[in-house]
């Protein structure tokens, strides 16, 4: 649960932080007859990703009848979530700075076409994260429980209302956060988590005859974490820690977490400053001109 509680909290954030800046920005350019068109457009986007979501489970449940089907297609969608979970972190640190200009710039261009192309252009900003946030939560729900319940569900929709409600205070400046170090913090527990999706869907790989080595397990340590503790079962949730995986899913989950978290922590070198341009030679005097005055030497009286 707090797995897919972390991806509503983070995701969430970023679409509330998006929407707030269109939002102030409109306000203070004085064009609050657009709001309703960026409202229309976020809750177009909102819907489409809740239908999304809905189909992916409704496929996997309903529409795929043998069980090798339905690991093939949770093993598909842990990797397609690991992809989006990795592209996102890695952009977000990158773009996080230049985003509201980009935002306010594109947001200036739609003004002038329309209603249609503000609303389209607030849709466009939402339902990339609401898209990611149900693939993502998808498969984070099925490593963590596979599916079961409706924890992993009310979780995702608080972290969602957090981080709703944190955007608004951030928009009403009467809350302040230091994003760069949330996201930071955010970033590197979602790469623990992407690291268990991926170790899961290289399990159910290994289930759908895919890849080998079913029995093949790394070690048992069973003994040490007891698969019935509370300790077991918050490793198992959020990072999908087990105590005898396969040597295929120990391997996936260093290969990922290790390289990953290691360039993400990573502090991007400083740019060097820039050398000072050499100073442009004198331009040598025409021959049969005489030197400046200022530059000859002083006459005696």
């Amino acid at each position: 649960m707090f797995a897919t509680y972390l991806i509503g909290l983070r995701e969430g954030l970023e679409a509330t932080l998006v929407v707030s800046i269109l939002v102030a920005f409109l306000v203070k350019s004085q064009r609050r007859d657009r709001l309703p068109h960026v409202w229309a457009g976020v809750a177009l986007a909102v819907a489409l990703s809740v239908l999304f979501g809905w189909l992916i489970e409704y496929t996997s449940s309903s529409l795929l009848a043998r069980s090798e089907d339905r690991e093939l297609f949770e093993a598909v969608t842990s990797v397609a979530a690991v992809v989006f979970v990795t592209w996102m972190i890695f952009w977000m640190r990158r773009a996080a700075r230049s985003i509201a200009g980009e935002l306010r710039g594109k947001l200036t261009e739609a003004l002038a076409v329309g209603s249609l192309a503000v609303a389209g252009m607030a849709f466009l900003a939402v339902i990339r994260e609401g898209l990611e946030t149900a693939l993502i939560f998808y498969s984070a729900a099925q490593s963590a429980a596979g599916g079961a319940g409706r924890g992993p569900l009310l979780a995702l929709i608080g972290g969602v209302a957090t981080a709703v409600v944190l955007g608004f205070l951030l928009y009403r400046s009467a809350l302040k956060i230091n994003l760069s170090k949330f996201f930071t913090w955010t970033g590197a527990l979602l790469i623990l988590v992407a690291a268990g999706i991926l170790k899961y869907g290289v399990h159910d790989f290994q289930e759908a005859g895919v890849l080998p080595g079913l029995n093949s397990h790394a070690f048992d340590i069973s003994a040490v974490l007891d698969p019935s503790s509370w300790y077991a079962a918050l490793l198992a949730g959020m990072f999908n820690i087990t105590a005898n995986p396969t040597v295929l899913e120990t391997v996936a989950w260093v290969a990922y977490a290790v390289p990953v978290l290691a360039l993400f922590l990573r502090r991007p070198a400083k740019p060097k400053p820039a050398a000072p341009a050499p100073a442009a030679p004198a331009d040598p005097a025409p021959a049969g001109t005489s030197a400046p005055a200022d530059a000859a030497a002083p006459q005696r009286a």
